[in-house]
């Protein structure tokens, strides 16, 4: 359905209480409203006029969207009959890879711009990926439980000795972290350059040998798959790595 259709006439039963007010009604209202329906908006109040509507309409979940009359659904059903792509929440993305990078490439130009006065120069390059290391390292320890059972799916190294899938997100953090400040080279690269020489192998083997479809546990996101990109932060950890030892 267009955007420029033309006004049409929308219900909207939703949970508005003292203690809850329900997102994805709030996430339909301003859907119709975007997409130029006038909404009439009815509030759920209690708990009891939430359970009578689900009675008499006999499903099991509110929002509720009525237009000219027909029932539509819920904020999911309202996004299909809207022509909005629904995607499962496993479903496979790399927005997240995309996020961190394009975070990781603004704040390298900033860092760039506050020390040296200059948008881009060489030193850019290389603070991105110690800032991309950090952010990395950031996103594996905000459930490190978790990384490190992914981890230990393709990873060479952990699967022989499994405590490095708890270590790993602290070098990664920290090396990036010494990187960034220019400080302690001769103890920051050679563990970068370890980590990713063995993360590179393990990410190669598995993707492109082995031919396993794997989640990536680069990210901290169960929905990236592993392969390019994963290995792509290897390889740049280890590039990195190399030109700051070359330039001890």
């Amino acid at each position: 359905m267009p955007k420029d259709m033309p006004q049409k006439t929308a219900t909207l039963y939703r949970m508005v209480m003292d203690d809850h007010m329900c997102p994805y009604g709030l996430k339909s209202k301003d859907m119709l409203e975007r997409y130029g329906f006038e909404v009439d908006d009815h509030h759920l109040t209690s708990r009891a006029e939430v359970d009578a509507l689900k009675a008499e309409l006999h499903v099991e979940t509110t929002p509720q969207v009525f237009i000219d009359g027909a029932r539509v659904g819920g904020f999911d059903d309202l996004s299909r009959y809207l022509g909005k792509d629904i995607k499962p929440d496993d479903a496979v993305t790399y927005q997240p890879v995309i996020a961190l990078f394009g975070i990781a490439a603004l704040l390298a130009i900033a860092v760039t711009w506050l020390v040296l006065g200059a948008l881009l120069t060489g030193q850019t390059v290389g603070w991105f990926i110690a800032i991309a290391m950090l952010l990395l390292g950031l996103q594996k320890l905000q459930n490190i439980e978790t990384f490190a059972t992914m981890f230990l799916n393709y990873d060479l190294l952990a699967q022989r000795w499994v405590r490095y899938g708890y270590i790993y997100p602290f070098v990664e953090a920290g090396a990036g972290l010494l990187m960034l400040m220019g400080v302690l080279t001769w103890l920051a690269a050679p563990a970068a350059l370890i980590v990713s020489s063995i993360g590179a192998f393990s990410v190669f083997k598995a993707v492109y040998i082995d031919k396993r479809e794997l989640k990536c546990a680069c990210v901290g996101d169960a929905r990236v798959p592993l392969g390019f990109v994963s290995l792509t932060e290897n390889l740049m950890m280890m590039g990195m790595a190399i030109w700051m030892l070359a330039n001890l």
